[in-house]
């Protein structure tokens, strides 16, 4: 048997595919957690707390058992003892995951219970029924007014990083910018809620589950239920969207935990109520810039801290400073990223952890510092290109950020654009351009994958994947084909089974990198023995990979995607309303797989970044400690009618030193978009705001245009 069909090099990597499962996803016939039918299921609807901080003093079982279909009521008092001093893959785990362990609520809508029925109706009906009394004590959700109990925490990055003497450099630069950003709670509001149904079988934890990771999700309840990894198993063939939010939850320990009291199949499917509870989010930040640099533009100093929540019972630090590491240096540079605690829910990883807020308050202080020097805002980026990372010293692989802005500058027109605010008119509309750079980390992490050779001249990919959304499925596909020099249609990609073995989560833009380095070890191994005349039992040949060692032996370089986006924006200063016109983001993301899926990831996060800019914001009531409005009717995200012409594109960017040369471009789109849209508010109206979102009541406050 030959793997070739041509004489000529088959390429499919670089070319636009339509999604592998497309056809699945429109006529419904691609099932998601939530729909997976299951023989003799019940049904579980959590009860969380009424309360933002006491203790459970009673939970008034008896009336509600004896509502029609209830099965069971699980609480602090029943439930099955969870161990929960382990370190999992990614630290140590939230204690909101470990149900019903104590009476004690650290934040409203805490988990006090979970009722299990024969219908999810019945279940929903009896928990609302459910009485649970509680010893209230005060609580504080004041983020606004917090901050003298701020401390530095680490995260995937140190929390504190710095070089030089601040003071001395700032008070000998010709311009200082010394301002406060601040960024609102966010949401993920993806359109699919968590759901998981758990259920043993021989012996086995067996969950099918909406997640980003199935290995990740697997080894933390063989932790939490104190079992051997072996015996859990996690499948998540199709996820409908994640976007950070999709690990170990609530959700998963529920329904493993009623199945285990009850012995038969459990699904848990969180309201979008509870999500904002018990899904994580993004922290609010308030962040200080200040910016000293020399007459000709150069950067002396440079400080960027900031600052954001976490809960009482988990440390989790939104690492805001983590821009200024890479995109800028200074003779004196000080970053760092502090957290401060209270009566909230757990936030967690929320695309672009970081970069999206960070980057918001840096590049809009890079703009303002343009502004004061009198230089375009391109060109004092041009003239504080580093050569080296700043805090790390180490040499990027690739850096072609100003690259990205000359291609973008020249499509979207800057050279034509006046840099005096409050100038352009167009009837009732204030217009303005802005721009801001972009960047985030192209890491890559061991992963396993298996490719077998099937007797009908077909090939089967075994890897332990998540398509999010993200077209990660097509993707594998092509680098597949490419590897074992095949067309598409011969190559058959099996995902989201914990059964595969060990694979990065998709998360952190390190998804699709990791596995088709995985995929392509295999493959290529596979097409070598072929090659050499191997035999294909009836049951197939399979090689497996692992990348451990290779990635291991990568060169330590700074490795990240960069870009430049420009935003164009019609402001009226009567009504408050901004209207983004035009949006352009140029990127370097390195060897892009699929055109067609690779744009969409693109012009996604910008307009995430653009609903950043103009809509999303989480309003916590201070009486109550929870979110105001928390559904999709109170949490406003950009729709159709928001989202104007939005063009995303890329130049060559190729690492000689990475065998695989392939980068996430999941998160880069959303970072710089919204200081993008800010600086064209300001250069539209000649007013800065420096609080997200920029909401018509804010702009109508700031008046009218400030030459």
């Amino acid at each position: 048997m030959t793997t070739t069909t041509t004489a000529t090099t088959l390429r499919s990597v670089g070319t636009a595919h339509t999604r592998v499962e497309g056809r699945d996803k429109v006529t419904g016939a691609a099932r998601y957690a939530g729909e997976i039918p299951f023989a003799d299921l019940a049904h579980g609807w959590l009860v969380t707390s009424t309360v933002a901080r006491g203790r459970i003093t009673a939970v008034d079982t008896e009336p509600v058992l004896a509502l029609p279909g209830v099965l069971a009521v699980l609480h602090h008092g029943n439930a099955p003892r969870l161990d929960t001093e382990y370190t999992g893959l990614l630290g140590t785990p939230d204690r909101t995951t470990a149900l019903f362990q104590h009476d004690r609520v650290p934040h409203l809508g805490w988990p006090v219970a979970l009722v299990v029925a024969e219908t999810s109706e019945q279940a929903r009906e009896a928990a609302e029924a459910l009485v649970v009394h509680y010893e209230q004590q005060p609580h504080d959700v004041d983020f606004d007014r917090a901050g003298e109990d701020a401390y530095a925490l680490d995260g995937h990055m140190p929390g504190v990083a710095e070089k030089g003497d601040l003071t001395a450099e700032l008070a000998a630069s010709a311009a200082v910018v010394d301002e406060e950003y601040t960024t609102p709670e966010e949401h993920h509001s993806m359109m699919e809620p968590h759901a998981a149904t758990a259920h043993w079988d021989g012996g086995r934890l067996e969950i099918v589950d909406s997640n980003q990771g199935t290995m990740w999700v697997a080894h933390e309840l063989a932790l939490l239920f104190s079992l051997d990894p072996a015996s859990v198993h996690v499948r998540s063939e199709h996820v409908g969207g994640g976007f950070g939010s999709k690990g170990v939850r609530a959700h998963q320990v529920a329904a493993a935990l009623a199945a285990t009291t009850l012995q038969r199949p459990v699904r848990v499917v969180l309201t979008r109520r509870q999500m904002f509870s018990l899904a994580g989010y993004r922290s609010p930040t308030r962040q200080r810039v200040r910016l000293g640099a020399d007459a000709a533009g150069r950067l002396r100093a440079l400080e960027h801290s900031c600052l954001s929540l976490t809960s009482t019972v988990h440390e989790f630090v939104e690492p805001g400073a983590a821009p200024a590491r890479v995109m800028y240096d200074a003779d004196a540079h000080h970053t760092a990223n502090r957290v401060v605690r209270l009566d909230v829910p757990t936030p967690t990883w929320m695309r672009a952890p970081g970069e999206a807020p960070g980057s918001f308050a840096l590049e809009s202080a890079l703009d303002e510092l343009a502004e004061r020097l009198g230089l375009d805002p391109i060109e004092l980026r041009v003239r504080n290109e580093p050569e080296a990372g700043p805090v790390s010293g180490l040499p990027f692989a690739s850096r072609h950020l100003i690259a990205c802005f000359e291609e973008g500058a020249r499509r979207f027109g800057w050279a034509d654009r006046d840099p005096r605010p409050g100038l352009r008119r167009e009837g009732r509309w204030l217009l303005g351009t802005g721009t801001a750079a972009a960047s985030f980390p192209a890491g890559s992490a061991p992963s396993t994958a298996a490719v077998t050779a099937e007797a009908d001249g077909t090939f089967t990919v075994r890897v332990n994947a998540a398509d999010i959304g993200t077209g990660a499925r097509t993707a594998l596909t092509l680098v597949a084909a490419d590897a074992l020099q095949v067309t598409p249609e011969r190559v058959r990609v099996l995902i989201g089974d914990s059964d595969f073995g060990q694979a990065w989560i998709a998360g952190g833009s390190m998804g699709t990198r990791s596995w088709s380095w995985a995929v392509t070890a295999a493959a290529g191994e596979l097409r070598e023995r072929l090659a050499l005349g191997t035999a294909i039992p009836p049951e197939g040949l399979t090689v497996r990979s692992d990348t451990t060692e290779a990635v291991g032996a990568l060169s330590q370089k700074e490795r990240h995607s960069f870009g430049a986006q420009f935003a164009e924006v019609a402001v009226d200063v009567t009504t408050g309303e901004v209207r983004v016109r035009r949006m352009l983001g140029i990127f370097s993301a390195g060897r892009i797989i699929n055109p067609l899926t690779a744009r969409n990831q693109l012009v996604g996060g910008m307009i995430w970044g653009l609903s950043m800019a103009l809509h999303e914001e989480a309003a916590r009531d201070r009486a109550t400690g929870g979110v105001v409005g928390a559904d999709l009717a109170g949490y406003h995200v950009a729709t159709h009618a928001d989202i104007p012409q939005v063009e995303a594109d890329w130049i060559e960017d190729v690492d000689p030193d990475d065998p695989i040369g392939i980068r996430g471009v999941g998160e880069i789109g959303i970072v710089g978009a919204a200081a993008a849209v800010a600086n064209a508010v300001w250069h539209a109206t000649g007013v800065r705001h420096r609080a997200l979102p920029i909401r018509p009541d804010r702009v109508i406050q700031a008046g009218e245009p400030r030459a």
